[in-house]
């Protein structure tokens, strides 16, 4: 089985949720074209990264009598779609995140569990934490989606590897930041390891799009990979421009990677839960 990814790595306009939808329908006319199956945007890709204080104003709910909603779930009759937005829930909290549309539906909505707040990062005052990780289904197998920072920390991909994600979707809004020695971005030097590494570590499809332009004083770099359950690089934008980048995925690699690399086979999931209930309990009893 063959599945035709397409990544746009896009710039978007700070709080113009309207000009932001506006770049998604024409980016995905232009995967449309290429006869693409599905289409990812980047990390609060609907509205920008640095909200602050515009984060309500430009909060949406992926619902069909959503304004911002309704045409791109129209839209995802012809191919699914990955959208970064601000979501609201019943009780005013606002979270980062992605949602999965396909056939005019949601099929899946992933809140951000990891909020940076530290260095130039500041989301924990102004969203609210997520609190699952969880893989979901898809015409092309079973998926799961993270946004950033949700992807430094190890137990998340984890998770949606255990949960059966055999295909993971990483959206970010990653600023430049440091040069190393062969005047690469060392943010991106960073992202690029980390997704070789759990490609090859979760014998798994490991998909990343980052946004472009400048927001706020910061660069963002752009460069969407996509690696195979080998670790193997297939594809990878360019640095700093727009664009959409195309790959086709053969599903078929990981039953052929897993053969070869039974990692997934051999996981010990029992041992973790109890290695893991033995060092909650103990940090519970060596507290005050």
């Amino acid at each position: 089985m063959k599945l035709n990814l397409a990544l746009a790595q896009i710039a978007t306009k700070l709080g113009d949720v309207e000009s932001n939808l506006e770049k998604h329908l024409q980016y995905i006319e232009q995967a449309k074209a290429e006869k693409a199956d599905l289409l990812v945007f980047p990390e609060l890709s609907l509205t920008g990264y640095v909200l602050q204080d515009l984060v309500a104003s430009v909060a949406h709910r992926p619902t069909d009598n959503d304004p911002i909603f309704k045409p791109l779930l129209e839209a995802s009759h012809d191919l699914d779609l990955v959208v970064g937005f601000v979501d609201e829930d019943s009780r005013h909290r606002f979270y980062i995140a992605s949602a999965y549309l396909s056939a005019g539906k949601v099929v899946h909505v992933h809140h951000k569990v990891y909020l940076p707040t530290y260095g130039l990062f500041d989301e924990g005052r102004f969203f609210a934490w997520g609190d699952s990780v969880r893989s979901f289904d898809t015409r092309f197998g079973r998926m799961g989606m993270l946004i950033c920072e949700d992807f430094w920390h190890a137990s998340p991909p984890y998770l949606l590897w255990l949960d059966g994600a055999d295909i993971l979707i990483f959206s970010s809004a990653s600023p430049g930041r440091g040069l190393n020695d062969r005047e690469k971005l060392e943010s991106a030097r960073w992202v690029e390891r980390v997704s070789k590494a759990y490609a090859s570590m979760f014998t798994s499809f490991v998909v990343h799009c980052n946004r472009v332009g400048f927001e706020d004083g910061l660069l963002f770099w752009g460069g969407a990979t996509v690696n195979d359950p080998n670790g193997e690089l297939l594809s990878q934008g360019p640095y700093f421009e727009e664009t959409i980048t195309y790959t086709e995925l053969d599903l078929n690699q990981l039953r052929r990677t897993r053969a070869r690399l039974p990692l997934l086979r051999d996981e010990r999931t029992g041992l973790v839960q109890n290695e893991l209930a033995r060092i909650l309990s103990k940090n519970r009893q060596e507290k005050p």
